[in-house]
């Protein structure tokens, strides 16, 4: 199981998908990306691509979000996630689960906060999320990965301002403006 870190569900407990097939983000991983976020997450709307059981876009809703898109290409994990709004009570109104690739659904949606988690193995879809992102890049973009892996520098006009690292995971951020608090180190 996996449990919501803080704001209005925190320790709610979210079902996950059995087996090996997705991999959740970290209690500590989500709580890091969170507190550099806190100034940022509300009334934002967050898109969660590679979505798994959706508890990074919960995360961000419990933690103020306006709204949260759900980008999962599995029916299967997509009905973890319907499953987890519905118990927390979250509606059409605050919260989207879109069935598909992330990448041919990217461009559809647009969102200030977009968070990339695809799997660590295909390291070929930062290129092809990035570039779905550039025609109308958001404010921000969050890339999650295996931390020995290093994803580009930029992605058309968006350009990494920072990465954190937690072991084998690295959050890696994007952004268009040239000025942001997030980059004090």
């Amino acid at each position: 199981m996996v449990r919501v870190i803080g704001g209005e569900f925190r320790s709610r407990l979210l079902k996950s998908l059995p087996g090996l097939g997705t991999r959740p983000t970290p209690d500590r991983l989500r709580e890091t990306l969170f507190d550099i976020l806190s100034e940022r997450i509300e009334g934002a709307d967050f898109l969660d691509a590679y979505a798994g059981t959706g508890a990074v876009g919960i995360e961000a809703l419990s933690r103020g979000a306006r709204r949260a898109i759900f980008i999962e290409r599995s029916r299967v994990a997509a009905g973890v996630i319907r499953e987890n709004l519905r118990t927390l009570g979250l509606g059409a109104d605050r919260a989207v689960v879109a069935i598909g690739k992330a990448v041919s659904l990217l461009s559809r949606f647009h969102a200030s906060i977009v968070f990339l988690d695809p799997p660590y193995d295909r390291q070929e879809e930062y290129e092809a999320a990035f570039r779905a992102l550039v025609s109308q890049p958001p404010e921000l973009v969050i890339a999650q990965h295996v931390s020995r892996f290093k994803p580009a520098e930029a992605y058309g006009p968006l350009r990494q301002f920072r990465t954190v690292r937690q072991g084998d995971n690295s959050l890696s951020f994007y952004r268009v403006a040239k000025e942001d608090p997030l980059c004090v180190e």
